[in-house]
């Protein structure tokens, strides 16, 4: 994997000749499975020799995991240590809440022996990932050009609301992470005043995250179900029970053309127009929009895009800006990953 010019990473390390042909671990820790791979980094890039996911449930820390991971692939006196963690990293230290595990880089530097640990937000990671993409992997929503020179917004719902995003100093882009996802979620229309409503007697401060997240696309499904009065089938119910969420509505919508579940989708993608235009405008991310995440790589076939163009360039006043800024649909799953090793591999001397 080689960089790509259409994302010029402050990574200044790339400059320095000791940082090519270091063995390095990338992890990307999350609620569901935690994946590894082991890298070796070369002319700026990374080559990933071999990669593994592990159920993170099934393991009392990431420690297991990683002992475990570097018993399975016989490694030996690897160098380096990248880790991508789903939520704020400060001073090298993580206490992801949907982990349940304190995470702390100087524990993992002296158990192991690396040379080098980094921890990262997953979405901080993703970005840094993101510059090692093909362009086959973006999928353009609006624009059939290129990314251009300014902040750049990432949008990215899954398991959470990831929002992260890159700072252009005039010559390279530089990623950073937020919490903006945990930023409270406001209602446009009755309809949604009364998803509101029911969001609010559930969680109490509803955030984004409770909206645009796997939760929150089932949150929208069963308002849905459960107040509108929309009817589901029995055959769904028992689909939903058994399956995987997303994949399962968004089948039933494409396949069996269920109602509930178009609405849901149709809902779910408005808000998402909606907060991208929000992140957007906070970032004045006049360089581009990068939506990732799980649900929209799993649903991506669905997405009507000059619907989602029409929908995100809504504005007060800044709909000129708006309108002008590209779109791209991140179609590759290990960005977090590979960013997480290139980042150990090539941030500093």
């Amino acid at each position: 994997m080689i960089l790509n010019p259409k994302f010029p990473l402050y990574l200044p390390g790339v400059k320095n000749g000791s940082n090519d042909n270091v063995s390095i671990i990338g992890a990307n820790l999350r609620e569901d499975i935690t994946t590894l791979g082991y890298f070796v980094s070369s002319n700026g890039g990374l080559e990933i020799k071999t990669q593994n996911t592990y159920p993170t449930k099934e393991y009392g820390s990431f420690t297991e995991i990683l002992k475990k991971f570097i018993q399975d692939n016989g490694l030996e006196n690897v160098k380096r240590l990248g880790m991508a963690v789903p939520g704020p990293v400060i001073n090298g230290k993580s206490q992801p809440a949907r982990l349940g595990w304190s995470l702390d880089v100087e524990e993992f530097t002296r158990d192991f022996g690396f040379e080098k640990v980094d921890m990262l937000n997953d979405q901080e990671a993703s970005a840094y990932g993101m510059g090692l993409l093909e362009d086959d992997d973006l999928d353009p929503i609006y624009t059939s050009g290129h990314l251009e020179k300014g902040n750049v917004a990432i949008l990215a719902p899954g398991n959470g609301l990831g929002e992260a995003g890159y700072f252009f100093d005039g010559k390279y882009l530089r990623p950073f992470a937020t919490e903006g996802g945990h930023s409270e979620f406001s209602p446009r229309t009755n309809v949604e005043v009364e998803f509101y409503q029911f969001l609010n007697n559930i969680y109490g401060i509803v955030s984004w995250e409770n909206v645009l997240s796997k939760g929150g696309l089932f949150n929208i499904y069963r308002f849905l179900r459960d107040v509108k009065r929309h009817p589901e089938p029995e055959w769904l119910s028992e689909r939903l029970a058994n399956g995987n969420f997303v994949q399962e509505i968004f089948k039933a919508a494409v396949e069996d053309d269920v109602l509930i579940c178009k609405i849901a989708l149709d809902t779910f993608l408005e808000f998402l127009a909606r907060e991208a235009n929000n992140l957007t405008l906070k970032l004045k991310a006049t360089g581009g929009l990068l939506i990732s995440g799980d649900i929209p790589q799993a649903i991506r076939q669905y997405i009507n895009k000059d619907k989602f163009y029409e929908k995100f360039k809504i504005s007060d006043k800044m709909e000129e800006m708006l309108r002008n800024i590209p779109i791209y649909l991140n179609k590759n799953e290990n960005t977090a990953l590979n960013g997480a090793a290139l980042y150990t591999a090539y941030y500093l001397d």
